[in-house]
């Protein structure tokens, strides 16, 4: 039977029986100790140890047995035996060192001066050596089984990180790295301080798997650049929760997160003005369509915030719709809330809505938007994007709403799918409506893509890196615009908040992203190598699938290319060509005709035909050397409508 084996029978015993054995086997190491001592020192000659010096015996061992059980030496797990715990054995044993020097006078036991040193030396080597060995041979096997991290940060953040994970973990940290030299070569709760340059070595040294980041006191901006200096590494990045949840007892610091892509990307997040978030909102009874979408529900979130009178969600999903109320109820439990199942091109429930609980600003946040299936379901996809948009706005016209805010998208502007052609139209049926008299304020708002929002590239590569690969990417030099969810809410109300006569309202969105360098990005994030030529080990391939169709090489925000500056610096307004509300009404009828029909080929040319830019992927190929060198890299953006 292996010492393993034999340990893990022990472990498993009843703490009842495993005291009981670790206190006989300390009684035996205690007489053994004491005729050790004098046959050590006089010989090994029985005569030496006479009845008076039996009875010193059991007094001693007595004395020695009590103290340790007063001293707590038994609550002590043997596999997690601590110096704190040596000490105090050590401790105990010199009391009964000294007790045997004493009790000799009583007794009238012959003890020589150097037998109650020999007592002590055999006495602790015998508790505490198989004690000690014990806990090397299962740190041993913990070292063996636990997986190896590291800690970014050697501050306090850091060393209680450590030391959760020290105590009780499936991670062992075994060293620390910080960009602070002062820190490094130190030795910090028993693990060393190294530069950020050592992590390839100490990775390869111990087999780690994960980087903890724990430094939550530096600024966003420097957190990002960490992240972007240890992304390469391809250690999979883990990161301790806020500060403030840690404090307030909300999180546990051994709580870790996987770091998101958004917190790489090289644009830092435009902070909102709050004397845009409020007028529209404040007091007011609040109308988002879509609302458990991926946008409406977060634009839900950013309104609660503002305190409106009512809230009123139009969902057609139930789930999506259950989901968002669920939170927003426990989240904003004094907030009024209306959940409504409905469609936005039901004109009848839209218009008893509007009316029964007089709203003041929509946001029409419902609409078909993945590419791929409204290129394959064209009819549905402008049904629901612009004859609904179209029923929303006007009935809002009609019903006394205040503000109207259409959230749109990039692919709008010379659209080259279905999608965006049909985004293209409902954008001219807001501003169509907006020059007609009416008391109806309208703002349209276009960004790019949204990072984690439903059907976006982020939790596609997520799912695929998860499952071993293949990542898959249309093509290698696929350039978009990215922001975060909640940026994007806050965009479409401060713009709102902004708009009057039907304007178009861009953000500028920093530099683009190729899709390509996310995709290695997020493999390395998760702790994964791409398989290349120059690396065939790799631990993940990436396969390009081809562009699909109706999609871009680039996106595009504005159709004039010129803009004008707003109320926020990073907020841009457009004055883009429109049609009158005579043309439009035109254009819905006949869509409304073709789609009675079922006629897809007739939605297409009427697409086609009307004064929208629009031409199928065919029509208008883009070219890689617009964007990208021959190299692979970004060129200057200096010909994108927006940088």
């Amino acid at each position: 039977m292996s010492i393993n084996l034999l340990l893990n029978r022990l472990f498993e015993l009843p703490s009842g029986y495993k005291n009981a054995l670790a206190m006989v086997w300390d009684l035996c190491c205690l007489v053994l100790a004491f005729v050790g001592s004098y046959w050590i020192r006089l010989g090994i000659d029985t005569e030496t140890l006479g009845l008076h010096e039996v009875y010193l015996a059991v007094s001693v061992v007595i004395f020695h047995m009590s103290a340790l059980l007063f001293a707590g030496h038994y609550q002590h797990v043997i596999r997690h035996i601590t110096l704190k715990a040596i000490l105090i054995a050590l401790m105990t044993n010199t009391a009964a060192s000294v007790y045997l020097f004493v009790a000799k006078y009583p007794l009238d036991a012959f003890v020589p001066v150097s037998l109650p040193v020999i007592y002590f030396v055999f006495a602790s080597v015998g508790m505490l050596l198989p004690r000690v060995i014990i806990m090397l041979t299962v740190q041993g096997q913990n070292f063996k089984l636990r997986e190896k991290c590291l800690i970014f940060g050697a501050g306090q953040t850091g060393r209680a990180l450590a030391a959760s994970l020290l105590h009780d973990s499936e991670m062992l940290p075994v060293a620390f790295i910080d960009d602070k030299s002062a820190k490094q070569g130190k030795t910090i709760l028993g693990l060393d301080v190294y530069s950020k340059d050592m992590v390839p070595q100490l990775a390869k040294r111990y087999g780690v798997t994960k980087l903890l980041m724990a430094v939550n006191n530096c600024s966003a901006t420097r957190r990002r650049e960490l992240i972007q200096e240890l992304e390469p590494y391809a250690i999979e990045l883990l990161s301790v929760p806020d500060m403030n949840d840690i404090l307030f007892g909300k999180r546990q610091v051994h709580e870790l997160r996987e770091i998101k892509i958004e917190e790489l990307l090289g644009r830092a997040p435009v902070p909102p003005k709050e004397e845009l978030m409020q007028p529209d909102i404040h007091g007011k009874v609040v109308l988002v369509t879509g609302a458990g979408g991926s946008i409406g529900s977060e634009l839900c979130r950013q309104i609660a915030k503002q305190a409106p009178s009512k809230l009123v969600l139009l969902e057609i999903a139930e789930y999506n719709l259950y989901c968002i109320e669920g939170e927003l109820k426990a989240a904003f439990p004094e907030l009024p809330l209306i959940p409504l199942l409905g469609d936005v091109k039901d004109a009848r429930q839209v218009a008893h809505l509007l009316k029964a609980h007089k709203v003041d600003t929509v946001y029409h946040a419902a609409a078909y938007k993945h590419v791929p299936l409204v290129e394959g379901n064209m009819l549905a996809g402008i049904h629901n994007n612009v004859l609904g948009t179209a029923n929303m706005v006007k009935l809002a016209n009609q019903c006394g709403v205040k503000k109207f805010v259409l959230v749109s998208t990039d692919k709008a502007v010379r659209p080259t799918n279905v999608m965006g052609a049909s985004k293209r139209l409902a954008e001219l049926c807001v501003q169509a409506m907006a020059d007609a008299d009416g008391s109806t304020e309208c703002a349209i708002v276009r960004f790019g893509n949204v990072l984690g929002s439903s059907g976006s590239v982020v939790p596609l590569f997520t799912r695929q890196i998860k499952a071993g690969g293949p990542i898959t990417i249309t093509h290698p030099d696929v350039v978009r615009y990215f922001m975060t969810i909640p940026e994007a809410a806050q965009l479409v109300i401060q713009a709102g908040a902004m708009g009057k006569n039907g304007e178009v309202f861009v953000l500028d969105m920093g530099e683009p992203v190729r899709i390509l360098d996310m995709a290695h990005n997020m493999a390395h994030l998760m702790g994964h190598s791409i398989r290349s030529e120059d690396n065939p080990e790799g631990d993940l391939e990436i396969q390009v699938t081809g562009l699909r169709p109706g999609e871009k090489l680039y996106e595009e925000l504005l159709v004039s290319g010129t803009c004008s500056d707003t109320q926020h610096p990073l907020i841009m307004s457009e004055k883009e060509n429109r049609l009158p509300l005579t043309e439009t009404d035109r254009l819905l009828e006949q869509l409304e005709s073709i789609i009675y029909d079922n006629d897809d080929v007739a939605a297409k040319n009427l697409l086609l035909d009307a004064p929208l830019a629009y031409r199928s992927a065919n029509q208008a190929p883009q070219k890689k050397t617009k964007h990208i060198d021959t190299e692979g890299k970004l060129t200057s953006t200096d010909n994108m409508v927006i940088a």
